[in-house]
């Protein structure tokens, strides 16, 4: 759903209202957490050093709980909700001029001694359908690295006929992120 200015808290209230109870448009819930994407979808997986030891590690845990990984000021995310499983949220974007609103619920979450993340699935009021995963990890050599995978394919038509601007889009939102996450670093 497009708008010409970013939609206000009320509108985005209606919207996640109507959203909450519908199915996600996919079936292959889980898919970001590895392995092949199913056939049809495209597959995007982007890694980022944030650093080394706890520290960077407990940091970037505390930006994945805020959300902090959503590039201002062209994405946000509404409401900063809680990382569980079963939320809702409504995915701001501001591309070619215009507002999208696209909802997404979060499908798993991650929360070990040293990795830290979630998923979020596409519900039917999102241009894509598919899956992203955003994941802190803190390994064995102390390295700490920010991970994003997901699996995607067009769900509305003009997301279709725009492809390669659509693809252009989901890079460049995955370098955003990345710099991002190293921003707090």
């Amino acid at each position: 759903m497009w708008h010409l200015s970013r939609p206000g808290a009320d509108r985005v209230g209606r919207f996640l209202a109507e959203q909450r109870a519908l199915p996600l448009t996919y079936d292959a819930i889980g898919a970001s957490n590895g392995g092949a994407a199913p056939a049809g979808f495209v597959l995007d997986h982007n890694r980022q050093r944030l650093g080394q030891g706890e520290a960077v590690f407990a940091r970037a845990r505390e930006d994945v709980r805020g959300w902090r990984m959503f590039p201002a000021p062209w994405t946000a995310i509404e409401p900063r909700a809680p990382i569980a499983e079963g939320e809702v949220v409504a995915v701001h974007v501001r591309a070619f001029g215009v507002w999208w609103l696209n909802a997404a619920r979060i499908v798993y979450v991650i929360d070990e001694p040293r990795r830290f993340g979630f998923a979020y699935g596409t519900l039917p009021g999102h241009a894509e359908r598919g899956e992203e995963r955003f994941l802190v990890e803190w390994l064995g050599d102390d390295e700490v690295w920010y991970d994003l995978r997901a699996i995607s394919q067009p769900r509305y038509w003009a997301a279709r006929a725009a492809r390669p601007l659509t693809r252009a889009l989901q890079r460049r939102f995955a370098r955003a992120s990345k710099a991002a996450m190293a921003r707090g670093a």
